[in-house]
Parts: C-alpha cells; structure tokens; sequence
C-alpha cells in the first residue's frame, strides 16, 4: 500500500526561512534556516533537505510544497522591478502621476510622492474609445500600437501593462493589443487590466495592473528557478503559493497574476492565527506576527478574518485605510488587511538628530545580520538589545542552529548608543526595547484604534520569532488583558501553509441601482464568474464551496462596501435583500445610514477548496526534548532593575499560572514573561500571559 504523500511549507522572512511539515501520526516538524537573499530558493531547498534528514524522510515523501514569499514586496519596496511600460487611451497618460487627491501627510510641505513605477517615458498613448456602456467610440488605431511597440522594443522594457478606457464594459481594444504585444515582443510580460481588474475607477485599475507588469518578470523568475531546484533536489510534487487574501494558489496562476501574492507572506500567519483562535474559542482575536524585518498586525473579529480590497504598498507603513491614502501604490485586489511597519530583531538601531534613539524601518536582514550572528554586522539592532537585556540566549538560538556571540552586540550597544547618550548599557537596550515596542503599537492600533475598535476588547495573538519577546510590553501598552504565544510560534506562517485553503476569487464591474436591477443580467455574472474560479482552482465543482459578494454604495458615493450574497441561487429576493444588508454593513463602517438609492458597483465569487490538513493536538505539537531549568539575569526595567530568571522550556510549564520573570526558549522562538506578569500553558499548548494587578 502507498502511503500518502505529504505537505510541506516553506516561508522566507527578511532573515529566517522556516519550514513546517504535518508528519503523517500528525506530529509537527519544524526547521529555521537563514534565509539567502541571493538566491532565495536556496535557503528553501537548503531547509527542506535539513528537515527531511531530520525526520527521516525522502525528498519523494512530499506531494506538495506550500509556500510564501517576499519576491513580489520587495521588488515594490526596493524599486527593483521590471522596467515597465504602459499602454493607455490618449489623453490618459499621466493617470498615474495624477493619482486620488489624497495627501498622507497633510502639513509636510517637503512630501513628495513616489515615482510611478512605468516611467513617462515608457507610458503610450493609443487612439482608441470604448464608452461606458461598451459601445465603440473610436476605432483601435493599430498604427498607433505598432508604434508604440517599436519604442518599447528600442527602450528594453521587460514588462507592458494595457490599460484603456471602459475596458472593462468592452475588453475588445486590449484584447487585440495584447495578442499584438506578445507576437511582437515574445519575451515580453503582457498584463491586461481585464484580466487583473475589470472593474471601474481608472487610477486604481491602472495601478493595479502596473504593479502586476512591474513585480511579474522577477516573480516569475524566482519561481522557476524554485520549482527547477525542488525537482533537481527530488521533490516533484505540486508547488503552490499562498496568495495575499489568504488563498493558496498553483505556481503557474501565480506567476500569470504575481499582484495577488504581494502580501502573502503576513497572510499564511493570519491564517494560522484564525485556525488556532478557532481551536481555543477566541473570537475576537488582534495578531501580532514580529518577525527578523517587519512587524505585522491584523484584526479577528466575531471569528471572521479582516478582508479588504483597497490597499497601498510601498509607503511607510504598509495598511488598508479610507482615511490614510496616497502613500503608497494603489493594489486593489483581495488582500487580509493588515498593518506592517518596519521594526523587527534585525531592525538596525542608530540616534536622530537630536540624540534620541530611532528604530528601523531599515534592517539587518540575514546577511549580514545583527552583530550577534558574527556575520560582518557591526550596527545595533533590536536583536542586539535582547541580547544585552538577557531576554535572548546569549550563546545560540534555535536549539544551536545560530550561534550567538554576546559581547558583539555588548560592544554594538555602547559605542551607537550608550557611549553617545552617556547612559548606561542596559539603559540603552531598554531604550531600544521600549522604542521598538512603541513602533509595533503603531501597527496594532492601525487595525483596532483607527478603525474604533478597543484593543482591550480582544486576545492578542503573538508569533513570529520575536513576537513572544515583545507580547508582555505590548499589553502593557495597549492595556490589553492577556496574550497567547502559541506553539511553534516562530515558524507560524509556515504552519498557517500548510491549513490554508485552496482559493481565487474574481470580479466583474456590474454598475446597476439595485431598484432597476436586471436579474438575468447579474444572475449571468455571477454564474460566469464561478465557472471561471472553479476552473482556476481545478477541482470538481461540488467539493468547491463558492462565496458571492456584491460591492456596492449610495448612489453618488466615491466607494463601496462589500456585501456577501448568502442564497445560492440568485433571484429577485435575493437580490433585494442586499439593500438592508448595504444599510447594516454602512451604519456598522461609518456609524449612519443615509435616505438615498443603492447601486450594485460590482459582483464577485470566491471558489474556496477546504486544506485537508487539520491543526495538530498538543502533544503532537510539542516534540521538543526536555533539559533541566537554568537562570541568567535579565534586564526589565530601571523600575526592575536585572533580576535572575529561570530559563524554561513551553513544556515546564502547566496550567497553574507563574509567576514571572520567565523566560521560555522554544527552538522557534523565545517568550519573555516580566515580573509583574503571570504565565501558563493551556490545553491547546498555548502560553498565555497576563499582567498582574497592581498590588497583586
């Protein structure tokens, strides 16, 4: 008999690539490996050879590899995407340069907004019309695409995004372009906007598709080059790729629509983060992922995972916002809505101007990392300081796997920051600590304060290498009453690859009033676009379950609000029935509702494929050998000065609450429980913390 084959996930961070595989007697597997920015599929295939031979196991035992990556971020966030080109209707080509009058920084005279990622000079104008109503209002002069070809062939472009007017209502004019681009220019990534988005709003659909030409040709290229090293490697199995709503997708889909998978990486976490709140009973629940780079937060609520079409990437801090825009690119296609902010263990630290201590945004990555690795690094950073304070393990983490050289991050601290502040060293690094923590809050409070939720009214959820470092502090400043760090923490996003769907969703422009809605019309929509997820996802129809959405908004409004269609079949019931729905949804975002028609702007379905992988038991999670309890002094405070902590592992501790100081080394990741906190493991393996009453 044939054993099953299994699945295995690989996520690459800014500095660790971590690696997860559900055995088959549902044991979890774990490795962390450093992550190798110079080929990055190195490090992968690096990891999952380490966890077979660990395991025990052949490269031919997996039948699927899940996987999450950086690729398309960081081609945004370091401008090292294709040299892009844009085809667009005359008259519309400064679209991008134009933008939403929307200013994220109202008072600084000296904001100046990012370049647009295809250049002036490679955006062309082509004589063509389409109206509103998809009738043809000027012929595709073709003369003018030829020309337009030329130029691109004579400039290098790497990649061409299309985009004309009302495309979406008549997709004929890109249709004809596009089947001219790629006969021309074969090597050449093609990206239509009605294939990315076809739906109204001409700066949101041009950016979109822009960013989908601009991060494809990298995207692409990593992912052969990963696929070719898994199969040199032995592993033939299906490569799949989470996506940034949460969704995992196939390679190949991937790599026609890269603009789906710039978020995937936080997205795996948020996903695990909903498994376990599932198991545990939280409903309401705020994720906080730290990792080496970023630090990244997302909202549960009432059990549901916080879903958004209208996101920016490439800005200061990477959120979705009806109120903080234009710094950014507009990406409007799925994503979970989450915040990101710069500051992880590798963020490097250094002083302002005025002397103060600055963490981040920029980091030390893998290579050469923070001083402590003994890699070359020789700037402080967040990690450094945990050194100092005793919070991390001053001679290796990951059960040995990086070496730690303490009096690097000693000598690190004091000449950048101890030395020139006159300060003390482990001033210094609570210093930093607290700054670190004051910067993440800012990512917490992005997704509950900002959007007039009570971050008290919710569990916070720690992960990421360094989430349960920092999980106690971040209570204490939000005053939220307790926080989880749960198994496995450290390779948290790669656990939630492995429980996360199967998934792709697309959207149609459907611009109606819901009081003179053609029913056959909509009912014909929804039908084609469900034949065209389910085909995307290749599985037989009735294992697939399919969610139907309506964005909709009063007529006159610039947005929309989503609205999910329960009923299956679609009719005049049905479909008036979104009007209250519309109305509750509004009052709930805004606070009101308005006297005024409703319209229907777009329809969207969603083909979901449930994981076959479940979560595993608590035993099964904790395979981590036993060692007897040791102390080392660390570092909480001046109000704590440095106390003697026990050094525990997740499994000393039981579900009689502790007492801290504590802290606990897992081999993915530490947790530090100060002295004014309680701890224990629940029977989910959980450590829970809480902040002790004062006088208590």
């Amino acid at each position: 008999m044939t054993r099953p084959r299994l699945k295995i996930a690989a996520d690459i961070g800014g500095t660790f690539t971590d690696i997860a595989v559900f055995l088959a007697d549902g044991r979890l597997a774990t490795r962390k490996v450093p992550s190798t920015p110079g080929d990055y599929s190195r490090g992968v295939i690096d990891g999952i050879r380490e966890l077979a031979a660990a395991a025990g196991l052949a490269m031919g035992d997996f039948g699927e590899v899940l996987h999450g990556c950086t690729v398309a971020t960081n081609a945004i966030l370091e401008l090292k995407g294709a040299r892009t080109a844009l085809l667009t209707t005359a008259g519309f080509r400064d679209v991008l340069e134009l933008r939403r009058i929307r200013v994220p920084r109202l008072y600084d005279a000296r904001y100046v907004k990012p370049a647009p990622l295809a250049p002036r000079d490679l955006r062309f104008e082509v004589r063509e019309r389409i109206a509103a109503d998809g009738s043809v209002v000027a012929p595709l002069d073709e003369g003018d695409v030829a020309s337009a070809i030329a130029a691109i062939r004579r400039a290098g472009a790497e990649a061409v995004a299309v985009c004309f007017l009302h495309s979406y209502a008549n997709p004929a004019h890109e249709r004809r372009v596009g089947e001219m681009l790629r006969a021309a220019l074969p090597g050449v990534f093609v990206s239509l906007s009605i294939d990315v988005l076809p739906e109204i709003r001409e700066y949101e659909r041009t950016s979109t598709t822009v960013i989908n030409a601009y991060v494809g040709p990298p995207v692409a290229s990593y992912i052969r080059s990963l696929r070719d090293g898994l199969r040199g490697a032995g592993l033939d199995g299906q490569l799949l790729v989470m996506q940034s709503s949460g969704g995992i997708l196939d390679a190949e889909s991937v790599m026609e629509m890269p603009a789906r998978i710039v978020e995937c990486g936080p997205a795996a976490g948020v996903i695990s983060a909903a498994h376990a709140a599932a198991r545990c009973g939280h409903r309401n629940v705020i994720t906080f992922d730290m990792g080496g780079t970023t630090a990244k937060a997302s909202l549960i609520e009432d059990g549901q995972i916080s879903r958004t079409d209208e996101y920016e990437v490439g800005s200061g801090i990477s959120l979705s916002s009806r109120l903080m825009k234009g710094g950014g690119y507009a990406l409007k296609l799925p994503v979970i809505d989450i915040s990101e902010v710069g500051a992880g263990g590798g963020s490097i630290v250094r002083l302002d101007r005025a002397g103060m201590v600055k963490v981040g945004p920029d980091s030390a990555g893998a290579v050469p990392g923070p001083a402590c690795y003994g890699m070359g690094g020789t700037a402080p950073t967040v990690s450094d300081a945990n050194v100092v304070l005793g919070f991390l393990n001053p001679v290796a983490l990951a059960d040995g796997a990086v070496p730690i050289r303490a009096e690097l991050s000693h000598a690190a601290l004091a000449d950048r920051v101890a030395r020139p502040m006159g300060i003390a060293i482990d001033e210094a690094a609570w210093s930093v600590f607290v700054v670190a923590a004051a910067n993440m809050v800012r990512a917490v409070k992005a997704v509950s304060t900002y959007r007039g939720r009570n971050p008290s009214d919710f569990v916070l959820m720690a992960f990421g290498g360094n989430g349960g470092v920092f999980a106690a502090e971040l209570l204490r400043q939000l005053q939220i009453r307790r926080a989880l760090v749960p198994a496995a923490a450290g390779v948290f996003s790669a656990v939630g690859l492995c429980v996360g769907d199967v998934q792709f969703s697309q959207s149609r422009a459907f611009l109606r009033r819901l009081d003179g809605i053609d029913v056959a019309a909509a009912r014909q929509v929804l039908d084609d676009l469900a034949r065209e997820v389910t085909a995307r996802i290749e599985a037989q129809r009735d294992a697939v379950t399919l969610r139907r959405s309506a964005a909709m908004r009063y007529v006159g409004q610039a947005f929309e609000l989503p609205v999910v269609l329960d009923a299956n079949a679609v009719d005049a019931a049905t479909l008036a029935a979104l009007g209250p729905r519309f109305q509750a949804e509004h009052e709930r975002t805004y606070g009101l509702r308005l006297d005024f028609p409703v319209e229907i702007v777009s329809l969207e379905v969603s083909a979901t494929l449930a994981a076959s992988t479940q979560a595993p038991s608590r035993t099964a999670a904790t395979a981590i050998a036993k060692r007897n309890a040791v102390a080392r002094d660390c570092y909480f405070g001046p109000g704590h000065g440095r106390v003697v902590t026990p050094i525990l592992r997740r499994e000393a501790l039981d579900d009689t609450p502790r007492r801290g100081p504590l802290v606990i080394e897992d081999y993915e990741g530490t947790t530090v429980v100060p002295p004014d906190a309680l701890a224990w493991r629940d029977t989910h393996d959980n450590i829970v913390i809480e902040l002790r009453e004062t006088g208590s």
